[in-house]
């Protein structure tokens, strides 16, 4: 068999508060022996950073993107926006959201 050396897969997520729960897709990415490319990209700091971003992972030949947030939740849609590239979005709880809303939004979003 020939394995790309390449990442298929791009994981990013708003901040390092979220690599907890994020590096569990990182886990099975390397279970299955699926190479990526995890970086802390944020929807609303650095949005030039996340539309260099999908401009990369697109020229890379990136399979998908799994993109994760706490907070507003607004990282899965924005990379979204920016590419087609296939985006599922990971809900994050975060300390001050006991509603999940966060989790709501992205499930809702990107509904058929």
């Amino acid at each position: 068999m020939n394995y790309s050396k390449k990442p298929l897969v791009g994981i990013i997520m708003g901040s390092s508060s979220d690599s907890k729960v994020m590096h569990g897709a990182a886990a099975v990415l390397d279970e299955f022996g699926v190479k990526h490319e995890d970086q802390i990209v944020s929807a609303h700091r650095t949005p030039t950073r996340l539309l260099d971003y999908a401009k990369h992972a697109e020229k890379n030949g990136f399979k998908v993107i799994i993109a994760g947030a706490g907070g507003s939740a607004h990282l899965p849609g924005m990379i979204a926006s920016h590419t087609i590239i296939p985006v599922i979005g990971v809900p994050i709880m975060v300390y001050n959201d006991k509603s999940g809303s966060s989790g709501r939004f992205k499930f809702s979003a990107f509904g058929g």
